[in-house]
């Protein structure tokens, strides 16, 4: 990676998982300015992940899962912040599901459906009419 403030290499000095957020934490030092910054990287799903049914493969998107979370939800006051920090909760419990870079549209609704039951089981009756297990 490059400085930030003039454009030099960087190294590492020190670089922490971050186990809750599938991110890792990274300060970076650099070699001719000495600066010192810190960077947070995570996995790009959107082009590294795609989605499987039975017909076709799409790309994964965040923002169909948070949007299929946030129809569950609107019964609540607080649904779209939820919704917000649900849809984040089921995309770091997808990263063990994802194998060579696919995942089927079952272990998504699997996935949402028992998070969604732990947090609102009205929210996950709804989720479930809508979204069936095959």
């Amino acid at each position: 990676m490059v400085c930030l403030y003039c454009g030099s290499e960087t190294s590492v000095i020190n670089s922490r998982p971050q186990r809750r957020t599938n991110h890792i934490w990274r300060r970076r030092q650099c070699r001719s300015c000495s600066a010192i910054f810190t960077t947070s990287e995570m996995a790009d799903l959107f082009k590294s992940l795609s989605v499987k049914n039975d017909k076709h493969i799409q790309s994964f998107s965040r923002d169909k899962l948070f949007m299929s979370i946030y129809d569950s939800l609107k019964h609540r006051k607080t649904a779209q912040s939820d919704a917000t920090e649900l849809t984040e909760t089921v995309i770091n419990h997808l990263y063990p599901h994802a194998t060579s870079g696919q995942i089927t549209t079952d272990d998504i609704t699997d996935c949402s459906m028992k998070i969604l039951k732990r947090f609102d089981k009205v929210s996950a009756t709804h989720y479930g009419a809508f979204h069936p297990l095959i």
